[in-house]
């Protein structure tokens, strides 16, 4: 039997041992972790609106742009009627050889500058060379016989006037002196006719040699060749004799100072143009380019298939770029009086104006950025430009329909139109 003051003694240990109720909750009134964590995730969402708001604030802005320019170089300006056509040469030619024969020597490429009687290519003149030859050789006869016969004439000259004097004093018979008039007569007879046959000889030579000088090919005029239609070894003919195996021609040479423009202009359109008219050529491969010109003539004729009239436009300004069979646009302009001068200031489309704080604005693209610049457009309408008399230089890139979201200084990005 235990001592009981050892009972107790368990007792106490154990009430001792045991929280309370009132101080597990003081316990749990400590100081708590959640205040810090939600301020931590408030931090954290403040920066990152900060930092959306900064990327968005530089992003470039996606705008399209045109330029700005002055009046008196506005494309449409004074232009009463445009039509296309193409680049044509009004001295063309395919260089032939006026014989048939074989080329042994072909002396042009593409490309090439030839002067007026260059020559272009040779053909093989043996049988032309001893055609000549022969020629002359009977010329020289012919020749030979003229001055036999010449001498024959002073022979008998000199015999019937011995025997006129002779018959005078009745030595000889008259007969005798007849007799050798009769013969110088006949001697000068066949002399004249010797001289026809020279003339005659002196003809064949003649044509000898031009047909000879036909195995060379020169060039008519001055130009470029354009094509080389035919190689050494082929035989050539001003006729299509021998079928697709006889070339016609050695190459093709344009005189670059004859281009022209000719264009089809609408029958209904037509009474717009008027001969020595100033116009515009541009020229389908080089856009930006304009050339002046001006109208040669209206060809009196009409192509009831496609109802068109065809006008003949002079290039007043020659340059290598262009060529034959180019396609070209022709702008037809508005005569305009000496006196008449562009209006001060620079031509831009009506949408790249807009309203900004009350007042009117176009933003101008510099280096990947825009400037606000106030302008105050003028009155007059130019179609669907505006006339900026200031704040706007010629060649500046304006934005069209400049977005609410473009202010001062805004990075932009320039987008194309695509085709």
């Amino acid at each position: 039997m235990e001592p009981r003051g050892t009972t107790v003694s368990h007792a106490e240990l154990l009430k001792a041992l045991r929280i309370e109720k009132h101080q597990r909750e003081d316990h749990g009134r400590g100081p708590s972790r959640w205040p810090w964590i939600a301020g931590a995730l408030v931090l954290l969402l403040a920066l990152a609106g900060a930092g959306f708001w900064w990327m968005a604030g530089h992003r470039a802005i996606a705008v399209r742009t045109a330029t700005a320019v002055s009046p008196a170089s506005d494309p449409g300006a004074g232009a009463v009627l445009q039509a296309t056509g193409y680049v044509t040469a009004r001295r063309q030619a395919t260089v032939s050889a006026q014989i048939t024969g074989t080329l042994t020597a072909v002396l042009i490429e593409e490309g090439d500058h030839v002067t007026k009687g260059q020559v272009l290519a040779r053909l093989d003149d043996s049988a032309w060379k001893a055609a000549l030859d022969a020629a002359k050789a009977q010329a020289a006869a012919a020749h030979a016989l003229v001055a036999q016969y010449r001498a024959q004439l002073v022979q008998d000259q000199r015999d019937a006037a011995r025997q006129q004097s002779l018959a005078a004093r009745g030595l000889v018979a008259k007969q005798v002196a007849e007799q050798a008039r009769t013969l110088v007569d006949s001697t000068r007879a066949q002399l004249a006719a010797q001289q026809k046959q020279v003339a005659a000889a002196e003809a064949q030579v003649a044509q000898a040699q031009v047909n000879f000088d036909y195995c060379v090919v020169r060039a008519p005029f001055s130009g470029v060749i354009t094509t080389k239609d035919a190689q050494v070894g082929e035989i050539i003919s001003p006729l299509s004799a021998g079928g697709g195996f006889t070339r016609t021609g050695v190459g093709t040479i344009v005189d670059m100072d004859s281009l022209e423009v000719d264009v089809d202009v609408n029958e209904a359109y037509i009474g717009r143009v008027q001969p020595r008219m100033p116009a515009e050529a541009v020229l389908d491969a080089y856009p930006d380019w304009k050339i002046p010109a001006h109208v040669i003539a209206i060809v009196p004729a009409a192509d009831r298939g496609k109802a068109t009239v065809k006008v003949r436009v002079a290039l007043e300004r020659k340059d290598p770029r262009i060529v034959p069979d180019m396609g070209v646009r022709v702008s037809f302009l508005e005569a305009k009086p000496q006196a008449a001068q562009a209006p001060r200031g620079v031509l831009v489309p009506a949408k790249a104006i807009v309203r900004r704080d009350g007042r009117s604005v176009v933003f101008v693209v510099a280096d990947g950025t825009v400037r606000q610049r106030a302008v105050q457009p003028a009155a007059r309408d130019y179609g669907e430009l505006k006339l900026l008399p200031d704040a706007v230089q010629p060649g500046d890139a304006v934005v069209l329909s400049p977005p609410p979201a473009l202010r001062d200084g805004s990075r932009v990005r320039v987008e194309t139109d695509k085709p």
